[in-house]
């Protein structure tokens, strides 16, 4: 159809909504709609949602997203030199992923076609991916069939991306590009990308169907009497016996529809046992996961119901704990205890830098313990967190935030330390993107949930957790300086376990007490050689490692007969190897005070601090090896 006769129509159309025969059914339909939405034909771009919301709609849409990477990849390359873009939408028309000719890229962020962008005919009328979307199949939107004059100067096909499953609409590709340089084969294109995607997807499921059927397999022999429900993503049903239909049926009519768990499709994974239990008491649920993803879960209906444990709240268990509870009288760590004393009497951010196990998160309680009221604790491992799902957890999120949130919203860990102290452990592994937004709170004292507008005012303490080296993350940049500088106003270098000397006997004594009370048994007993062995081993998971060993030892060892040498993991067994006996252990320690003070250039206060004993204790030994050597 010439172009001319189309502008003409779409001139009549806005002066006085008439409909010319000129225009395809299918857009004039559409221009219907975006006349019922009240759509200026002057409007200028579409809206941009917010960056956090832009990230909770990537999250959400993250398997969509995945699938569609390498198509993406693809266009970088095959519509470098088209003057066009290949983009990705959520089913919402939200641009989750835009890629393709720099030049088209640019051109698109003048009416906000980019990512981020809303291109829902509710809010910039008749478009391809809106109108897609709207129409449910491929369409092609040329120049003046756009709505919104603006716009005009794009052609662009799209085709609706659908669940491989119940064929509902979750998302959709489109190939925008100048109206002169346009391929008419794009449409074509974009119905064979959007199947190449709903293809990825459905080959995914597959394989995560066998997970969860695996998982279920190997755990049959302790359901042999139980009835039994295995499901998938969006509550697709994997497996199930009709006696455990009809009992879910018979405790909830809501449950199962068309072959789904209909009550698991739009929650997500983090409330999937919650709603199960909500629908099902005395069920329970095996979540199971792959690379720390929920890809499904396992539902056992017991015959008699069993009562739903209280929620814990780790912030009220974590009580304050003294810089006198802290294990360890070596030299360096009385050293490294009476600086994080001054640094907590300073109220300022706390960058607690060491090895994993080394007891950092010890010491940040034991800062917290300082105020007064000390207020709640509230721990978060940044890195112990799919990365889509910190935000949420920091910040919190609004109700109705995202399909499947609470309907009351959530707290973030944020809000949840107000008056007490925010401990993020593993901060290097926080992704760069919201690292700006959590520099924004500690610089306001202010915090906006996921999906709202409000500001919350919280005041708190800060301390950061890291095994990294921060410096080269920001030099490298993946960790922003101006966070640095914000999270690291006092470091502190919480030392291995192998530089503490004789804390390594003080620690074993004093976790061998807990854990043999805890197991309703004596303290363990450790023969000299046992000991020796245990004191000379490096202990590369520290504190840790330390506490798992003992904790084996007294599970596997005798209550009779003390702990030998041949009783320890290998590792450590072989570590001092040929240990001296007894008579020889004064010659061994002469040995590594003599290396030390040499090692140090004379300087005993480095060398008391090298062996992990105090100076007092280094010149009194001094002492007694001259008097020996005089004598």
């Amino acid at each position: 159809m010439p172009h001319r006769e189309i502008a003409r129509a779409w001139e009549a159309f806005h002066q006085d909504g008439a409909a010319s025969a000129v225009i395809r059914p299918a857009v004039m339909a559409s221009w219907q709609r975006s006349r019922l939405h009240l759509i200026a034909a002057d409007r200028a771009a579409a809206p941009l949602v917010s960056e956090a919301e832009l990230f909770r709609r990537r999250h959400q849409n993250n398997r969509l997203v995945t699938a569609a990477r390498l198509a993406m990849e693809e266009a970088r390359h095959l519509l470098s030199d088209a003057h066009s873009m290949l983009i990705l939408s959520d089913p919402d028309g939200t641009i989750l992923e835009a890629e393709g000719d720099a030049r088209a890229l640019d051109t698109g962020q003048e009416v906000k076609l980019q990512q981020g962008g809303l291109w829902c005919e509710a809010e910039i009328g008749t478009n391809a991916i809106g109108t897609a979307l709207a129409c449910g199949r491929p369409v092609q939107i040329h120049a003046a069939e756009h709505f919104c004059a603006p716009v005009q100067r794009w052609t662009c096909a799209a085709a609706p991306v659908r669940h491989p499953l119940d064929r509902e609409i979750i998302g959709a590709v489109d190939i925008s590009g100048s109206t002169d340089t346009f391929n008419p084969q794009n449409l074509a294109h974009a119905v064979a990308l959007a199947h190449q995607i709903e293809a990825v997807i459905g080959r995914r499921m597959e394989m995560e169907h066998e997970q969860v059927l695996r998982h279920f397999l190997s755990k049959r022999s302790l359901w042999l009497t139980e009835e039994i429900l295995a499901f998938g993503r969006s509550g697709a049903l994997i497996y199930s016996t009709d006696r455990a239909l009809k009992e879910a049926a018979r405790r909830s009519d809501r449950l199962i529809t068309d072959g789904r768990l209909a009550a698991l499709k739009d929650v997500t994974p983090d409330a999937w046992a919650e709603r199960i239990g909500q629908l099902l008491p005395g069920a329970s649920v095996e979540i199971v996961r792959e690379d720390g993803e929920e890809i499904g879960g396992v539902v056992v209906l017991h015959a008699a119901r069993r009562p739903k444990p209280a929620q814990r709240d780790p912030a009220r268990e974590l009580e304050p704990l003294a810089f006198d509870a802290i294990i360890g009288e070596s030299a360096l760590m009385q050293e490294v205890k009476a600086k994080a004393r001054r640094m907590a009497d300073s109220g300022l951010p706390i960058l607690l830098e060491g090895e994993t196990g080394v007891g950092k998160e010890v010491f940040a309680r034991a800062i917290h313990g300082v105020r007064a009221p000390a207020g709640p604790f509230v721990p978060l491992n940044c890195g112990g967190l799919p990365r889509d799902l910190i935000a949420s957890e920091l910040f919190g999120y609004e109700k109705g935030a995202f399909t499947g949130a609470d309907a009351a919203g959530k707290q973030g860990k944020v809000e949840a330390a107000d008056g007490g102290l925010l401990c993020l452990d593993e901060i290097g592994e926080m992704p760069l993107e919201l690292q700006s937004y959590l520099l924004r709170v500690l610089e306001d004292g202010v915090v906006y949930r996921v999906g709202g507008h409000t500001g919350r005012r919280v005041d708190l303490r800060l301390v950061s957790m890291t095994n990294r080296d921060l410096t080269g993350e920001v030099a490298a940049g993946r960790f922003r300086k101006d966070l640095f500088y914000r999270i690291a106003a006092l470091r502190l270098r919480i030392p291995p376990l192998r530089e503490r000397g004789d804390d390594v006997l003080l620690l074993l004594d004093h976790i061998g007490r807990s854990a043999a009370a805890r197991a309703g048994l004596p303290p363990p007993r450790f023969t000299d050689a046992a000991r020796a062995a245990l004191a000379a081993y490096a202990w590369p998971g520290n504190v840790r490692e330390l506490r798992n060993v003992v904790e084996m030892l007294i599970a596997m060892g005798s209550a009779d007969a003390p702990i030998d040498v041949g009783d320890l993991p290998p590792e450590i067994a072989t570590a001092a190897e040929a240990p001296p006996p007894a008579t020889d252990l004064r010659t061994v320690e002469e040995a590594a005070i003599r290396a030390a003070v040499e090692a140090c250039g004379g300087n005993l206060t480095r060398a008391a601090r090298r062996l992990g004993i105090a100076r007092s204790t280094l010149y009194m030994r001094l002492a007694a090896l001259e008097a020996k050597g005089e004598g």
